[in-house]
């Protein structure tokens, strides 16, 4: 390679640098273009079945203990096809179901871990941000340079959305926290207030945000998937001559 080229195109060190974050770091977001859409349909199952339990209490008039034997399903508090379908079923002499335990539990679960992938990729693309800025000095770059950035900001709206997820989640179960579970107390709440569907109701709006924003995440990150390709193309291309 002449010398005059030589300059305009990056060392070979910084080429095989370039080219394993490219290769690696592509193959790391098809995963991460795909794992939010199951965890947000799985958020929408649970926000149809706090949904349930709302329309359920906001309507139905508030019973005895139907039955003494112990674990007979409450008639008038279980929802209609819902312990088919998420395994919530309120009984009575029971304390809260065990499977909204789990779903509360799961869901702070998902707000950890969402707060910290978020996180973990904001750090990444301010370095990311410096090194792609440093590729202006080759001019065998500056054309990808573009498609480079736009990795990089969606990427980083990509953190910015998981952050907000963790909040919305949190504070979702805020919410459900306020509401006692238990069949006497959720009937006595029928028989005076009925505060406990409106906090359902909310906590699900906010599930459903969650939800949203998790789908728009892996579209940010799908949508980087054609210009990792083409930039690790112009790489190995020039890693070659």
């Amino acid at each position: 390679m002449p010398e005059d080229e030589a300059q305009h195109t990056p060392p070979d060190s910084l080429l095989q640098v370039i080219d394993n974050l490219a290769r690696f770091h592509r193959e790391h977001e098809k995963y991460y273009s795909q794992a939010p859409l199951r965890q947000a349909a799985e958020l929408q199952a649970r926000s149809r079945a706090l949904k349930s339990l709302a329309d359920r209490w906001s309507d139905v008039e508030a019973g005895e203990q139907a039955s003494s034997l112990a674990f007979a399903g409450t008639e008038d508090l279980n929802a209609p096809g819902l312990a088919a379908e998420s395994g919530i079923l309120f009984m009575e002499g029971e304390d809260e179901p065990a499977e909204l335990r789990r779903l509360k539990r799961e869901v702070g679960m998902i707000a950890e871990d969402t707060e910290q992938g978020g996180a973990w990729l904001a750090r990444a693309m301010e370095q990311a941000w410096e090194i792609a800025g440093s590729l202006a000095a080759y001019p065998a770059l500056v054309d990808l340079l573009g498609e480079r950035h736009r990795i990089i900001a969606n990427d980083w709206q990509s953190a910015g959305l998981q952050a907000l997820v963790a909040r919305l989640l949190r504070r979702a179960l805020d919410l459900l926290a306020r509401v006692d579970f238990s069949p006497a107390a959720l009937r006595a709440d029928l028989r005076s207030e009925r505060k406990a569907p409106s906090y359902l109701y909310s906590a699900s709006e906010l599930f459903d945000r969650a939800a949203d924003l998790m789908a728009e995440s892996a579209t940010l990150v799908h949508e980087n998937e054609r210009r990792w390709r083409t930039f690790r193309t112009r790489v190995r291309e020039l890693q070659s001559e």
